[in-house]
């Protein structure tokens, strides 16, 4: 008989196809081999509730919250009188707590994974059994909220600032009740380390993602069910959720600073923006030329399939930046930033570029566009050896098994 295991994670685990999904997906089908799984989560996309069968079958129970997200734009700024992060009202349910503690109780459940911290507050209440709790940060979030103040002014700079200071206060005040704390890359784990008192420090671990490179593979038969002409296309392409800021804002940069001139220069090539849920901003990017913004697609392979290389301009960024992996996996050259690379370690540089020059990366785009599509074989070797899901999963069931950390 399987130990029984409770997973939180803040949107539905399936499909794998945007950042935090493509982790927590991934973790629900590594943890179903160990554990009977009893999973609660919110549904902020009304596409995704077709998924819903799918995670049942992964799980021992599975519970389900529709988060309506003017709703908890509102809730959320009920933090700016109570002195907490806005995130934690914005992710707040009743009927989720309910369910939480109900499920503990009922069944006796000892051990809990939690995916973001916003989802930990439904384990920090005094009504609950003293419990082995690991949370996955994945990224410092409250960095970025830094990170966002600073390119805005005015009230939203304030807003941003406020929520950067609350929320770092929440996530050590996290690492401290917690048994163990994981975040995605080396590098975060020191950064958050350097952040506590010397006695935390060794609570808290890192906890990789890893790459499908049987999924994401060039030698895969994928179909475009879109009526695009990619193979007769000369293009490069942006893959992401399109309604993240930080997306959002590196296609904004490359598209003002480089691309303009890429086109100037090499008229009948395009840019694709390939994502869900574009914002308005990025659905302007289309009136200049070349740039065109898909929207939701049904697989990105496709475009990453027949595109020249794959570009993450990223301004703003912490942890693993997947499109690159992917991009990577699919044997396409890759166009980065210092802070989109951040967390990947000791990759191969023979097809991928890291700049923070317009100049530099403009040239670039303008070379791979101008000559033959290149295969970057040695990108999708080194991943294929360095980051199965099974290998950076690994380290998560001694954590979960780890009970000595409770003192």
């Amino acid at each position: 008989m399987k130990e029984k295991l409770l997973y939180l994670c803040h949107r539905i685990p399936f499909p794998a196809n945007k950042g935090d999904k493509i982790a927590t997906c991934n973790i629900l089908k590594y943890l179903n081999k160990h554990y009977d799984i009893y999973l609660g989560c919110f549904i902020d996309d009304p596409f995704d509730f077709q998924y819903k069968n799918d995670v049942r079958l992964l799980c021992k129970d599975a519970f389900f919250v529709e988060l309506n997200t003017t709703k908890s734009k509102i809730k959320g700024l009920s933090a700016i009188f109570s002195g907490t992060p806005i995130t934690l009202p914005y992710y707040h349910s009743h009927k989720m707590n309910h369910w939480v503690q109900k499920t503990i109780i009922e069944n006796n459940i000892k051990t809990a994974f939690v995916f973001s911290s916003c989802m930990a507050q439904y384990l920090l209440g005094d009504k609950l059994p003293e419990m082995h709790n690991v949370i996955h940060f994945a990224d410092i979030d409250s960095d970025k909220w830094r990170q966002y103040a600073e390119k805005r002014k005015g009230l939203m700079r304030w807003i941003y600032t406020r929520e950067h200071k609350t929320l770092e206060q929440y996530e050590k005040h996290v690492a401290d009740k917690f048994s163990i704390s994981c975040f995605v890359s080396e590098a975060e784990t020191a950064t958050f380390q350097n952040m506590l008192a010397k006695e935390q420090q060794q609570k808290i671990r890192t906890l990789c993602n890893g790459i499908d490179c049987d999924f994401f593979s060039p030698e895969t038969d994928i179909k475009l069910s879109e009526q695009y002409s990619l193979k007769e296309q000369n293009y490069i392409v942006f893959t992401g959720a399109m309604d993240y800021w930080a997306n959002a804002d590196a296609v904004s940069w490359f598209a003002e600073h480089v691309w303009t001139k890429v086109n100037k220069k090499l008229p009948d090539s395009l840019f694709y923006i390939v994502g869900s849920s574009p914002s308005k901003q990025v659905l302007n990017l289309q009136e200049i030329p070349g740039i065109i913004v898909t929207g939701r697609v049904e697989d990105i392979r496709p475009y990453l399939s027949h595109a020249k290389a794959a570009v993450a301009p990223m301004q703003i960024a912490r942890g693993i930046q997947n499109k690159i992996l992917e991009a990577m996996a699919m044997e396409k050259i890759v166009i980065t930033t210092r802070r989109g690379i951040e967390g990947i370690e000791n990759y191969p540089k023979d097809h991928l570029h890291v700049s923070e020059s317009s100049d530099e990366i403009t040239n670039w785009v303008i070379d791979l566009l101008t000559n033959n599509k290149q295969s970057a074989s040695k990108s999708r070797d080194w991943l294929k050896q360095t980051y199965s899901w099974e290998a950076k999963l690994a380290p998560l069931l001694s954590y979960l098994k780890d009970r000595d950390s409770l003192c």
